[in-house]
C-alpha cells in the first residue's frame, strides 16, 4: 500500500479514503481508486481504477 491511507470512522462501513497526491509544474495527479491498495486496505470494491489529472493551465484545442 502507500498509495492511499484509509481511516475507519465511528459508523460502522464508513472511511476516509485520502490519494497520494503527485504536482509539478503542469499540475497534479492522484490515483483515487485502485483495486490492490483497497484490498490490501481491506476494502472489497468491483471497479479497477480511477485517476484525476486536471492540468494548472487551460489545454489548446485543436481543428479537427
Amino acid at each position: 500500500m502507500g498509495k492511499i491511507k484509509v481511516t475507519t470512522c465511528d459508523i460502522e462501513g464508513l472511511y476516509v479514503i485520502e490519494p497520494t497526491v503527485f504536482k509539478d509544474e503542469r499540475g497534479y495527479f492522484m490515483e483515487t481508486y485502485n483495486q490492490n491498495d483497497f484490498k490490501e486496505a481491506g476494502l472489497d470494491m468491483t471497479f479497477v481504477q480511477d485517476q484525476k489529472f486536471p492540468p494548472v493551465y487551460p489545454l489548446k484545442k485543436t481543428p479537427l
